[in-house]
């Protein structure tokens, strides 16, 4: 186990002052992994702030390049970076905020084995996609190898929020996703508000913290939904489906672990 630094006590003073949180969390954080897939809005949020947290490991997937259209919402990159792949860049500007967390990138699309085999060497994962046929191929490998996964997703100005840890009798994501109508807009058909991919993915990146270090109450088996034009939050409770294709009682799909 690594050890924090004089230095690293010092950067993390405001987390570790917290009541309960302490060194012994910090240092949990500082041994700890997360795979985030998805360099956009969502992904360039929750990787500067568990960068900044003092993850000891994080692991961009995406295999798109920046566009001068993602520069109002996605923080990491500046018009510098135009036609540059979003992991490479990511990753210089993470490593800039905090040197000490290791930053290691894929920058390619993944079938369900490679994806497995990756989620298999991180401690949790976040779902930081913009399309609801990869989210649902993440919440399948994260079920097949009940890994942690924490899922946000926004649209004009709206958005939701859940963690999935796949234990017995907890839903998983598509518990959830079944719930929606068969005609899932994008948010280029539809628009996001800059500010909301920003919110929830330093939502998404603090409930990752609380599910490593056991701290606090993560949103496992509820949803939380912000309508930002009102500005009025919602939380709902949603229970595991007994017919799921992904984790219902009929499913006999395993992965070796």
């Amino acid at each position: 186990m690594l050890e924090l630094t004089d230095q690293e006590l010092f950067r993390y003073d405001r987390q570790i002052t917290l009541r309960d949180f302490d060194i012994d969390k910090q240092q949990i954080l500082k041994n700890s992994s997360a795979l985030i897939i998805g360099l956009g809005g969502l992904g360039c949020a929750a990787s500067l702030y568990l960068a900044a947290s003092g993850l000891g490991k994080l692991t961009l997937v995406d295999f798109d390049t920046i566009s001068k259209s993602n520069l109002n919402r996605q923080i990491l990159y500046t018009e510098s970076f135009i036609n540059q792949y979003k992991v490479e860049v990511a990753k210089e500007a993470l490593t800039n905020i905090n040197a000490n967390t290791l930053i290691e990138t894929v920058n390619q699309r993944l079938d369900d084995n490679k994806l497995i085999s990756l989620i298999k060497q991180h401690d949790i994962v976040i779902d930081c996609t913009d399309n609801l046929v990869t989210r649902e191929q993440i919440n399948r490998c994260c079920f097949q190898v009940k890994k942690t996964l924490v899922s946000g997703a926004v649209i004009r100005m709206e958005g939701l929020l859940s963690v999935f840890t796949y234990q017995p009798n907890e839903p998983c994501y598509h518990c959830l996703s079944r719930l929606f109508g068969k005609d899932q807009l994008t948010c280029v058909e539809t628009g996001v508000m800059a500010p909301l991919v920003g919110m929830f993915g330093s939502m998404q990146a603090l409930e990752a913290i609380k599910v490593l270090t056991q701290y606090g109450k993560p949103l496992i088996g509820r949803v939380l939904m912000i309508d930002t034009m009102t500005m009025e939050f919602s939380q709902v409770k949603f229970t595991k489906q007994p017919n799921c294709p992904v984790c219902g009682n009929g499913n006999t799909n395993q992965v070796s672990q």
